[in-house]
């Protein structure tokens, strides 16, 4: 009776590692697929931006992304934009140095 016992909670405990195991790497490839499928018309304040990835689906573009962690996309062919990644660039190689 011991054994039988022993043996539905062991399947039990197995059951909950394989959900929970299954449901994690899900979660975690959802947010690696972030696109940019709408893109922001407004300038965004440079002060606030603390990194940037380059886009390239559904179009190209650029996601800039805030000290709050907020992601924005934008137009990747505006002068602004291109003024933003090199500054945001600049502040990273004086942070190794």
């Amino acid at each position: 009776m011991k054994l039988h016992t022993a043996a539905i909670l062991l399947l039990f405990w197995l059951a909950i590692f394989t959900v929970h195991t299954v449901k994690g790497s899900a979660s975690s490839q959802s947010m690696q697929k972030f696109s940019c499928a709408v893109l922001s018309p407004k300038r965004l304040n440079i002060r606030n931006l603390v990194s940037y990835e380059k886009k390239q689906v559904p179009t190209e573009a650029i996601m800039f992304i805030t000290a709050g962690g907020i992601k924005i996309c934008v137009s990747a062919n505006q002068k602004w934009v291109e003024t933003a990644m090199k500054i945001i660039d600049g502040r990273r190689t004086a942070k190794r140095k």
